[in-house]
């Protein structure tokens, strides 16, 4: 062949071949491209035949149908490669929306799009709210308080349903506040930072339950009855769903209901249930309850199997057994056992009326799409937010070998941690609710959000609890961290668990969800539409081509080839997210060829998976607060370690889908060098101790910036409670630091004796070093710092008879001994 003439277009060629795939062309331009190739290469005639049968076929529709995709789907039937999914999984995976999720399943993210996705702020008469009825409600009992007597004060209570509580988020038509997601958000994270028992009694209200179902499928008759009831607090409700056989299956609920006529010939439903841990559900008077349908007659005229149903049920309807207690980790909100025996209801208590029989699972699924990634988000961010404080403080006023301990090094390790994912889960709780409120219903985003929130705060507390050593783990009304520690693994395993949630729900249903293709040819297949499937499939193939040449020359550049929308320090991160998301999008794709419909079972690689698709959602979402709070250059410590970290996780997880993807052939080149290529060039590495250090003292210095960090959160101002004791020895150490720091450089001089400072005050003060006034200043702080440090102790008669040795004055613990 003679290859002088066409030696100087080699190099083009190349060119031309990874511009068309980085970018992704259409078939035709492919087709045009070869034939240039084989023109300038004077290819014979034999190869010009070949070619111009392929591209014919492959470019005209109809051929292609005929000659290739049919026989595809034949041996996809044949062989049995079609993932099996049953009503209930196509019922999750429907419910919701794809939102910025589908971006990183593309392998070439829009991050314009996604930094132009709404990042809100608080209306003044949510302020109003936070800082009036919020801020009065966390005034009226300390947690210890809500521990010792097992429940909330009856003037809580009856505060919270004077104040609309419990119908933040039911419209004002119904007397409710008609508040947004991040309204009610923001409103949990407050909350979340008093008590745990709180959030659960306020949450279960507001999120998935009776108000929320109603709202959306409610009959008119329905919601003019209930909905004022409920947001007034004259209805206490519950959700009865788990079973003790069906727990993360929930599809698999027992309880029953046949439908049966009256003597009056009435359309009646015999109801048998026994649920458990159902929150508020010993002191409900309104019972949302989940059950399969029966319908032997036909009466409803949906055939014998309606399926699965909600419906309503006043608590006072005989047969309805109610009044046993769980004792979830002692935390003392109403989690309990609910059981029914012939309980008789009319088919108008099914929610949204008999049309909406048999739908109950939908509609379960449809409200957790967009609901699981609200309550508990807020109230682990608030949990952030208040370890954040209550560690920077106490980090600075604990003093062992002459220093604060959060000088040492391996105090700032952890702080670095706190204060890093904190800056993270509030822009990830903002960036969501706003998605919410926007009317999307981000299943597989709601899903990422419970999962990690809930995860990040069991990792926030564990290093709040090894900061605080001994002060941590000794109960009393000083203790600030126990009862979130021990509250903690609660919303870990709640509102689906959350080995479950990131093994199979992030994954295993968003790479149906979200992936641009599949659940279009996975439709079109079972159908038997050729059309569709072969549209489906041919931009399937085309986007595997593109994604894989993406994803080796963004690896190859590190990155360098990608677009960022911003520029300075921050727009390394977008190009690491879309050098991320390509090999993510590729690596997804080879999967699903592999493993076709077993992918789901393969729970190890799935949640590897979901780690990467997480940690990019959450290093997204980071750079949006970033830019939406106008770049603060004050910020960037916690925005480099926030996104640092994110990436590192990425990293880790790509590791492990290189070194467990059990792939012929290609399987033992990613183990192999394509694992060594990722280990020597990381998408990024852990952050350094230098910048750890910097997001460290950011906690531990007084001013504006941390009071951003930890905003929203409820900070008493008298020093009679535990924090505000904290608050307030914090601020004097950190004034009376200048002070002992001139004392120590006249020691070093030899003005004064070489001791420690504190204890030359009044020798500072005869040798004219310091002032009166200053060293009242110092006294104030070593009075403050040895009162905040003290941990709580019982005589033997108040430890063995708990909170009944205890009486209380509003938020004051007064320890008495019974007469």
């Amino acid at each position: 062949m003679p290859f002088p003439q066409t030696t100087i277009s080699i190099p083009s060629l190349a060119l031309l071949l990874l511009l068309f795939g980085y970018i992704g062309v259409p078939l035709w331009v492919w087709s045009v491209y070869c034939v240039v190739v084989l023109g300038l290469f004077q290819a014979p005639i034999w190869a010009w035949l070949v070619f111009g049968v392929v591209a014919v076929i492959l470019n005209i529709p109809i051929l292609r149908r005929s000659l290739i995709t049919l026989p595809i789907m034949n041996g996809i039937r044949a062989f049995n490669l079609l993932p099996s999914i049953s009503e209930t999984e196509k019922a999750a995976i429907e419910a919701g929306t794809v939102w910025i999720d589908g971006e990183f399943f593309s392998g070439a993210p829009n991050f314009t799009r996604m930094n132009a996705e709404a990042y809100p702020q608080l209306t003044p008469e949510i302020q109003n709210f936070l800082e009036g009825p919020v801020e009065q409600v966390c005034r009226m009992a300390t947690d210890w308080e809500i521990q010792c007597r097992k429940d909330l004060p009856p003037q809580v209570w009856d505060y919270l349903k004077h104040e609309r509580f419990f119908g933040m988020m039911i419209p004002k038509e119904y007397d409710g506040l008609g508040f947004s997601n991040l309204a009610y958000s923001t409103v949990m994270v407050k909350l979340a930072s008093r008590s745990f028992t709180h959030t659960a009694t306020v949450g279960v209200t507001n999120s998935l339950g009776p108000a929320k179902l109603l709202l959306r499928y409610g009959t008119p008759a329905q919601k003019e009855y209930y909905l004022p009831r409920l947001a007034r607090g004259d209805e206490i409700p519950c959700f009865a769903l788990t079973e003790p056989t069906a727990g993360s299956d929930a599809a698999s609920i027992t309880s029953t209901g046949i439908v049966f006529k009256g003597e009056d010939g009435k359309l009646l439903i015999r109801l048998n249930f026994r649920k458990r841990y159902i929150t508020l559900g010993a002191i409900a008077t309104l019972i949302g309850l989940a059950f399969k349908l029966r319908d032997p007659e036909n009466l409803l005229g949906k055939g014998e199997e309606v399926g699965i149903t909600c419906a309503l049920i006043p608590a006072d309807t005989p047969g309805v057994i109610l009044g046993k207690r769980h004792d979830p980790m002692g935390v003392p909100f109403y989690n309990s056992p609910v059981e029914g025996r012939d309980v008789v209801i009319s088919v108008d208590q099914i929610i949204g009326g008999v049309e909406q029989a048999g739908q109950g699972w939908k509609m379960l699924m449809q409200t957790l799409a967009a609901g699981r990634g609200i309550s508990f988000p807020a109230t682990c961010t608030g949990v952030a937010k208040f370890v954040s404080r209550v560690t920077g403080a106490y980090a600075t006023v604990r003093q062992q070998f002459g220093l604060s301990i959060g000088r040492f090094a391996g105090i700032e390790e952890p702080l670095a941690r706190i204060g890093g994912l904190t800056y993270l889960m509030e822009a990830a709780r903002v960036y969501t609710c706003a998605a919410v409120d926007e009317g999307e219903q981000p299943s597989v985003i709601s899903a990422i959000a419970k999962y990690h929130f809930t995860e990040l705060s069991r990792k926030i507390i564990n290093d709040g609890m090894d900061i605080l050593g001994g002060a941590g783990i000794c109960r009393g009304p000083r203790n600030l961290l126990a009862s979130i520690y021990t509250a903690i693994p609660i919303p870990i395993t709640v509102e689906g668990s959350n080995i479950l949630t990131r093994t199979l729900m992030i994954f295993g249903q968003g790479a149906i969800r979200c992936h641009p293709y599949v659940y279009q040819e996975i439709e079109a297949l079972k159908r038997g539409d050729a059309i569709a499937f072969d549209r489906a499939l041919w931009h399937h193939i085309g986007f595997m081509v593109r994604n894989g040449f993406r994803a080796v020359l963004l690896n190859l550049s590190r990155g360098r080839f990608a677009r960022s929308p911003v520029t300075g320090s921050t727009a390394q991160y977008y190009r690491k997210l879309a050098w991320a998301s390509a090999t993510f999008a590729c690596l997804t794709d080879l999967a699903l060829l592999t493993f076709g419909g077993t992918l789901k079972r393969r729970e190890k690689l799935t949640g590897r998976f979901a780690d990467v698709l997480s940690w990019m959602y959450l290093g997204m979402a980071t750079l949006r607060r970033f830019e939406a709070e106008g770049r603060k250059p004050e910020d960037l410590p916690l925005v480099h370690w926030a996104l640092q970290h994110a990436l590192a996780q990425v990293q880790q997880a790509f590791e492990g889908i290189f070194g467990n993807l059990p792939v012929p052939i290609l399987g033992a080149i990613l183990r192999g060098p394509g694992l060594a290529w990722w280990r020597l060039n990381p998408i990024a590495t852990p952050p350094s101790d230098k910048l750890g250090s910097q997001v460290a003292q950011r906690l531990q210095t007084p001013g504006v910036d941390r009071d951003r960090l930890t905003a929203g959160i409820y900070i008493p101002s008298h020093a009679d409670e535990t924090l505000g004791r904290l608050e307030q020895a914090f601020h004097l150490s950190v004034q009376a630091e200048a002070v002992l720091k001139t004392i120590k450089v006249a020691s070093h001089t030899g003005q004064l004796p070489h001791v420690k400072p504190e204890q030359l005050v009044d020798a500072a003060i005869a040798a004219r070093v310091i002032t009166e006034a200053a060293a009242q200043l110092v006294r104030e702080a070593e009075a403050a710092r040895n009162d905040a440090i003290q941990v709580d102790a019982f005589t033997l008669r108040e430890y063995q008879h708990g909170s009944s040795e205890i009486r209380y004055n509003n938020t004051l613990p007064v320890k008495q001994l019974a007469q």
